[in-house]
């Protein structure tokens, strides 16, 4: 059974992961996770004969202050939502991150995060912190087929020689796609459009000396 020690008005708590543990605090707390912080402690790997992994973590009840709006927005859409979806909220200086989870999760994750990307893009809108939403990793996922995607479409520039224009996209994908091309030399891009899915064009510029790119 997880063992959990007061620090002030924080708990800590253990578990074999992250939502057990999680789960575990909500149970003792009697509160809904969305309405207590909590931190990451310790990822501690115990050894009585066969290797087991715990996650420690220390949370406390949020202050009525403490709620950003955009949590108040997003708990009472859920409790109208027809979907089975929980959240967890980290912040990071001035970015707050909500991972989702629950049976229905996998809708979020549909038509490329289509569902996903929109409670980003809403949350974004409430929020007085920038927000950044995930779920079963899908912002790594997405980053690793983006960056692999444009350093093909970076290698046919250069050999080509002419721009190319790539299909509409949201923000968040424009972002990531000019942070790969800004590390290649000899390529640049530029968003093409108004709203919000634009085209991102990626053209060749003069390449710096000594700067080859494979």
């Amino acid at each position: 059974m997880p063992n959990e020690e007061k620090n002030n008005d924080k708990q800590e708590f253990s578990g074999r992961n992250l939502e057990d543990t999680i789960s575990h605090a909500e149970h003792i707390l009697k509160i809904p996770r969305t309405q207590f912080n909590y931190e990451i402690v310790a990822e501690k790997t115990k050894l009585f004969g066969i290797k087991t992994k715990e996650i420690v973590i220390r949370a406390w009840p949020k202050k009525a202050s403490e709620e950003d709006p955009a949590l108040q927005f997003l708990s009472r859409l859920l409790e109208r939502y027809p979907l089975e979806l929980s959240y967890t909220t980290r912040r990071n200086h001035d970015i707050l991150f909500i991972i989702f989870e629950g049976r229905d999760k996998n809708l979020l994750l549909q038509k490329d995060g289509a569902l996903l990307l929109a409670f980003q893009h809403i949350l974004n809108k409430i929020s007085p912190l920038k927000v950044q939403t995930d779920c079963d990793f899908f912002r790594k996922r997405k980053e690793r087929e983006l960056r692999d995607y444009v350093k093909h479409v970076a290698r046919r520039v250069r050999q080509s020689g002419r721009k190319e224009l790539l299909d509409p996209m949201n923000p968040y994908e424009r972002r990531l796609v000019h942070i790969a091309v800004n590390q290649i030399p000899g390529i640049a891009t530029e968003s093409i459009g108004e709203g919000f899915l634009k085209k991102v064009k990626v053209y060749p510029t003069k390449e710096p000396k000594g700067k080859p790119y494979p």
